[in-house]
């Protein structure tokens, strides 16, 4: 197949062309197989073509295949926000609407937020993906190659030091770093809004300090600045529980979905405080895709299946297969490029480091070759892309998950 016609400016990570896949397998147009620990970029939580959403989709198909919401109302929408809205484990009222992607939740929630505050300045931080639109871009903790060639971006965005550690960065510097932001880049009054991930995903799977994610929830309650909780890739049981923001003991104003919520199928939303979501004029949110029925039964589908026992039995099955088998490489030095282990829960990342400590990239682009050719896809991270990022799908059979490991581990010894 000839990839002239596909735009030069989209990077791929594996040169490969995938033709079908099962849980936590997919095989290529050769007939390859290959154990996924990619899972479509944290879309697969419930692995490729999950029986109850392939089924949903298929009935749907043959009922209604689109209407758009805003002109006429449809049923799946309905059901899947008054389920969606029960399944987001806050005290206060929720209420929301659907996107076609996590970046379209993200610049909808930054309009609702300037309409409710009357202000634009929002503070992101190092390190940060929100998405690749105009609006995100700009709130992204990256320059390259996001925002190369682009000019301008909408703001003003400012950024902070994010705090965790997994990265070395202590509550205490990125509350220092905040002070000095009000104190000399911006008046506090003007800020909107804060966006952060509870878990970093493009920033290397880098878990939220939790003091100080209650010390920024604090300062927003005293100076009437909402807090955006972008739970993308975090969400749906990717950290053993329902969304990330728990773990932190804080609620968000909004939160920012996408990813995983639907088995594979495009759809995002925005939801939070009723209040906010109801702020902007008749007409100010939607549009035409949003809410799509058959991904509206898809989502339904994967709420089905995500039961808070199952995610606590996924995400702890996971999580302890990684953390005993990477404590084994450590024990046995298997690669003097193997660094921390980052993240929680089944969301995690393995840093390839040099002996000094700084990024070793150059190896963790070898090592995607050699698992690739041993039949295991990865994905890079970091802002240095030098941390693997492990997103098998939380339904994963053990021996499936252990073969990956044992490639992996394998691979890991190969690196010079």
């Amino acid at each position: 197949m000839s990839r002239e016609s596909i735009s030069q400016s989209i990077s791929i990570v594996h040169p490969i062309s995938l033709s079908h896949g099962k849980n936590a397998e997919v095989w290529d147009t050769t007939g390859k197989r290959y154990i996924d620990f990619v899972g479509g970029i944290g879309v697969l939580n419930l692995g490729h073509c999950h029986p109850g959403v392939v089924e949903a989709i298929r009935e749907q198909a043959t009922r209604l295949t689109h209407y758009a919401f805003n002109a006429a109302p449809h049923a799946p929408y309905i059901e899947l926000m008054d389920r969606l809205c029960a399944f987001i484990p806050v005290d206060y009222a929720v209420s929301g609407m659907l996107t076609n992607s996590g970046a379209e939740a993200a610049e909808n929630a930054l309009k609702i937020v300037r309409g409710a505050t009357g202000r634009t300045a929002v503070i992101a931080f190092d390190g940060a993906f929100h998405g690749r639109t105009l609006a995100t871009l700009n709130l992204n903790g990256k320059v390259a190659p996001y925002k190369q060639k682009v000019g301008v971006l909408p703001g003003p965005v400012y950024h902070l030091p994010y705090p965790s550690a997994d990265n070395g960065v202590t509550c205490a510097e990125a509350l220092k770093a905040m002070d000095r932001l009000f104190s000399v880049e911006i008046d506090v009054n003007d800020v909107a809004c804060f966006i952060i991930e509870p878990v970093q995903g493009e920033g290397g799977f880098l878990a939220l300090d939790i003091e100080f994610a209650q010390a920024l929830r604090r300062f927003c309650d005293d100076k009437n600045i909402l807090l955006i909780v972008d739970e993308i890739q975090s969400g749906f049981g990717r950290t053993g529980q329902r969304f990330a923001f728990s773990r932190l003991g804080i609620e968000p104003d909004l939160i920012l979905l996408g990813k995983s919520i639907a088995g594979g199928v495009p759809l995002g939303a925005v939801v939070g405080r009723k209040a906010l979501l109801d702020n902007l004029p008749k007409g100010g949110l939607g549009g035409t895709y949003s809410g799509n029925p058959i991904a509206c039964a898809a989502a339904l589908a994967t709420l089905d299946a995500m039961t808070d026992a199952q995610l606590k039995t996924w995400g702890s099955q996971q999580e302890a297969a990684i953390v005993r088998r990477y404590a084994a490489w450590r024990e046995q030095q298997l690669s003097p490029y193997l660094g921390r282990l980052t993240g929680v829960g089944a969301m995690r990342g393995i840093e390839l480091a040099h002996a000094d400590g700084t990024p070793a990239p150059q190896q963790l682009t070898q090592l995607l070759s050699l698992a690739r050719d041993a039949g295991l896809l990865l994905m890079p991270s970091g802002k240095s892309r030098h941390i693997i990022r492990l997103l098998a799908p939380l339904t994963t059979e053990p021996a499936v998950l252990e073969q990956g490991l044992d490639i992996l581990e394998a691979c890991l010894k190969q690196l010079n």
